[in-house]
């Protein structure tokens, strides 16, 4: 597993962006922050709730990771490989991508799950010199990234 950036034309691409109830948390946890201050002053809790709006927005756009297949490399998160070390690939949705997450879940597997994406697709590795058995993502269309995943290079 490496880091850096992908090369070649990019097959497949996703950003990870959180859910719309994510969105409303960020909202409520701004209006709270409003009513915390407004004690000491009106102006204090309008300049707490968009200070509060503003880091939570930054923290999750930053933290929001992308999903890039090349015909060269594959990128999950800040992970990359090549793509001539990915073995079987595998998407599963509902009562299998749970159990995926939960109960059949490796040890030393790489992960890039999203609480608030169900679907994910395991990427097995097979570099001898990796002791990641495989990648599980979070991914919004697991077939289609498993078709780009799977498609001849």
């Amino acid at each position: 597993m490496s880091t850096g950036s992908p090369t070649g034309a990019v097959i497949y691409e996703e950003k990870l962006w959180p859910a719309p109830w994510i969105w409303v948390v960020v909202a409520g946890a701004a209006v709270a922050s409003v009513f915390t201050f407004i004690p000491i002053s009106v102006e204090a809790g309008i300049i707490a709730a968009i200070v509060v709006a503003v880091i939570l927005t930054t923290l999750l756009v930053l933290s929001t990771p992308r999903i890039r297949v090349t015909a060269s490399d594959v990128q999950v998160g800040r992970a990359q490989i090549e793509r001539k070390y990915i073995g079987a690939v595998a998407a599963f949705s509902g009562a299998e991508a749970t159990a995926q997450r939960g109960p059949q879940l490796h040890g030393k597997a790489y992960l890039c799950i999203r609480g608030w994406i169900s679907p994910v697709v395991r990427i097995e590795i097979e570099d001898a010199e990796d002791p990641t058995p495989y990648w599980l993502t979070s991914t919004r269309r697991p077939e289609q990234l498993k078709a780009a995943l799977t498609a001849s290079s």
